[in-house]
């Protein structure tokens, strides 16, 4: 999954990075409004973690950005900054949740772990699909009821392609899906084939319906034929 983190705390953006990203998460880290939008404008997150107070302005103005962009990313609003009218102004410009500083990362993880289960998969820990089950907490894949191997990037690229069933998806997006703003800097995205390739091969063998699609010179989709 992949994360924005907006945040001028130098110490506490860097503690969060850490943990969040040894739970798996994909993470990128701005320090100003103007960097949060130049982000938002030119890429898909699956969660915003958003501070209220920064450098060049409020974190409101990108909440004003994601909605008349018409992006669809859950927000966490994280500050210092709590008050009645500081929560309901946040709400009213599309936040998904509030957590007030100071905070204990757990309790984010958890938070940030139930906004994506609501926007993706319904509020619900384990996805189904047909015959292919997964729990988004163990970060467990079963086909037919039998455990599947596979890595945590599979894992993440196949709940990437459910969650965007029927939609195509090109090997940029799915790149910076799995890798951030380092796909950028990559000379081809071979590797995001490489996934594909390897988790379609995981899934046949273990009795599933060939679901991934490949729709030639623009990328793939999840197909339920």
């Amino acid at each position: 999954m992949k994360l924005l983190l907006i945040e001028d705390e130098k110490d506490l953006a860097n503690s969060m990075l850490s943990y969040l990203t040894t739970n798996d998460f994909v993470c990128e880290w701005v320090a100003t409004t103007q960097a949060a939008i130049d982000k938002i404008s030119n890429y898909d997150y699956d969660c915003i973690l958003l501070d209220l107070m920064l450098p060049d302005g409020d974190g409101f103005s990108v909440l004003e950005q994601l909605k008349k962009q018409n992006k669809t990313e859950g927000v966490i609003i994280i500050s210092a900054k709590e008050t009645l009218e500081t929560r309901i102004e946040g709400f009213q410009l599309g936040a998904d949740d509030f957590m007030t500083k100071p905070f204990h990362l757990s309790e984010l993880l958890v938070r940030i772990q139930a906004l994506i289960r609501r926007k993706n998969f319904n509020g619900n820990n384990l996805v189904v699909f047909n015959e292919i089950e997964i729990d988004t907490l163990s970060k467990a894949i079963k086909v037919k009821k039998k455990h599947v191997a596979v890595t945590k990037k599979e894992i993440d690229l196949l709940l990437y392609l459910i969650g965007n069933l029927n939609k195509v998806l090109s090997k940029s997006a799915i790149a910076e899906h799995l890798s951030g703003d380092m796909a950028d800097m990559l000379d081809n995205h071979d590797f995001v084939y490489a996934h594909i390739k390897n988790l379609k091969n995981k899934l046949k063998d273990a009795g599933c319906n060939d679901y991934i699609k490949t729709v030639y010179g623009l990328g793939y989709k999840w197909q339920n034929d």
